[in-house]
């Protein structure tokens, strides 16, 4: 009996909406990244995109458990001497609310090309209107 490899020509890929508000950000973020890296389907193949697409509305009310919303913090370093930026979840969630969830997304997946090239499936929006509704994305309530 041989193994099955999905090859990039067979995979079928589907649109899922997920709307953030009040859900917890790991939880949410491990399920985003399963779903976009395919490895909920039966055909997942570690080293083929096989995921589908998922459109996240309301980033801005992602909530965290304990004191993360003051306390965590989110580094950026410009490469030069002195070049460290902080910002809290706080700040984060206020000035720019996609990051958080990219940023927790990102983490999940592969340190690759193929992880540049998944994380391209996620598309996060700060309100509840978002571009996609031609590609009619279904509506998907991880639990």
């Amino acid at each position: 009996m041989k193994t099955y490899t999905l090859k990039k020509e067979e995979v079928e890929r589907s649109w899922f909406l997920l709307d953030a508000k009040d859900k917890v950000l790991g939880r949410v973020a491990t399920k985003i990244a399963d779903r976009i890296r395919g490895k909920d389907k039966p055909t997942f193949t570690p080293h083929t995109d096989g995921g589908d697409y998922v459109i996240v509305v309301n980033a801005e009310l992602i909530k965290v458990t304990g004191a993360k919303y003051d306390k965590k913090k989110y580094y950026k370093h410009s490469l030069y001497p002195g070049g460290l930026k902080t910002k809290t979840f706080k700040e984060l969630n206020k000035n720019n609310p996609e990051k958080i969830i990219e940023n927790a997304v990102k983490g999940m997946l592969p340190k690759n090309k193929l992880g540049k090239s998944i994380i391209k499936k996620l598309k996060i929006f700060k309100g509840p209107e978002h571009e996609h509704e031609s590609q009619k994305p279904i509506e998907w309530n991880p639990s």
